[in-house]
């Protein structure tokens, strides 16, 4: 799967998970957690989410902002666990 698949499917999941009000508000790079846009228990989401989407297992050091802060981070964890 390709970065910019993951992308757009990480992008689909927030925008219909976590309330947005203007979706397309956000880019890659947007930090979930500055805007607002999730909390700790949307972080908890996310992990469900991505190991679920990718078949890939989320340890406890792994659940840091560098890692699920934003569209990019992300993506690049995902890359990461994967390669």
């Amino acid at each position: 799967m390709s970065d910019d698949a993951v992308k757009t499917r990480l992008r689909e999941f927030v925008q219909k998970t976590f309330y947005l009000s203007d979706p397309t508000s956000f880019d890659d790079t947007t930090s979930f957690l500055d805007r607002g846009i999730i909390d700790s228990t949307g972080v908890l989401e996310l992990v469900t989410f991505v190991e679920g989407e990718y078949g890939i297992a989320v340890a406890d050091e792994d659940m840091v902002p560098a890692n699920f802060d934003s569209i990019a981070a992300l993506a690049a964890f995902v890359a990461r666990k994967k390669g």
